[in-house]
């Protein structure tokens, strides 16, 4: 019984991530170019026909469509699904971490945030304040939620949403400094403000600990990312997917590193 439960609730929780993925890509199409994401309806862009409310059934709609538009046969971006799968394993790792738990629920929100960042950053080289601020305030509203919740006291909910804030003023100034240094060293700008928002959003979420651990890791990813891939000295590269990388990273197995980190270097203090 136990075992048919949880693979119902697992079917239940993917389903419901990859229904998010579904609209994040509403989101990291129409946000850049200016357009409402909640209306009109999910439609084709070549031929602007209104989908058929089966056809945006996440990852089943693109497969029985054959990857084709249903009126004018045009070609569906395979992205599409692949978003939607990656929202669905997101949602499914968070619930197997953390079972059914605040935390949960909030990092839910805080990785599909990261994620439409992630995408739009990539497709466009931006990152638009509605995302960073709107995910920035979210993270100060969890973060007083929590302490509320676990500490149980309006004490605890003001201590944790001055920690949010703090955390994520660092995040701001991390970012501003490493941009500043960049400038100064290379002569140019290295890293636009959207960065920075990103970094002050993972601070409200994460930490102020949590926040340099996921700094270190996306900085470490994006320099692997660049040898491997060969790109040019000075070639602009979108930041926003290796925050995102790091943020999740941390999320899973911050805990585990910080905890490693103290006893190996502070066991004796």
């Amino acid at each position: 019984m136990d075992i048919i439960i949880t693979i119902l609730a697992s079917i239940i929780v993917f389903a419901l991530g990859a229904s998010v993925g579904s609209f994040i890509n509403v989101v990291v199409y129409r946000l850049p170019a200016g357009l409402s994401i909640l209306w009109p309806p999910s439609r084709c862009p070549h031929c602007l026909n209104q989908l058929k409310a089966y056809d945006n059934v996440p990852l089943f709609g693109w497969l029985w469509l054959k990857g084709r538009c249903r009126f004018c046969k045009s070609p569906i971006s395979p992205r599409y699904p692949l978003v939607e799968a990656i929202a669905g394993l997101i949602f499914l790792l968070l619930f197997f971490t953390f079972q059914i738990s605040l935390l949960t629920f909030g990092y839910w929100a805080f990785c599909s945030w990261l994620l439409a960042l992630s995408i739009i950053d990539w497709d466009t080289m931006t990152l638009p304040n509605p995302l960073t601020i709107s995910g920035l305030v979210l993270g100060i509203i969890f973060q007083v939620l929590w302490g509320y919740v676990f500490i149980g006291t309006w004490q605890g909910a003001i201590n944790q949403g001055i920690m949010a804030i703090s955390a994520a003023v660092l995040g701001i100034w991390l970012f501003d400094a490493i941009a500043i240094l960049g400038e100064i060293v290379f002569g140019k700008a290295t890293m636009g403000a959207g960065d920075a928002k990103v970094g002050a959003m993972m601070g409200a979420w994460l930490g102020w600990q949590y926040l340099l651990l996921a700094s270190f890791i996306a900085c470490a990813v994006g320099a692997i990312f660049g040898i491997l891939f060969r790109r040019k000295w000075g070639q602009k590269m979108p930041f926003g997917p290796f925050l995102a990388i790091g943020s999740a990273i941390t999320i899973f197995t911050g805990e585990t590193v910080l905890s490693t980190y103290l006893r190996l270097f502070f066991a004796n203090v």
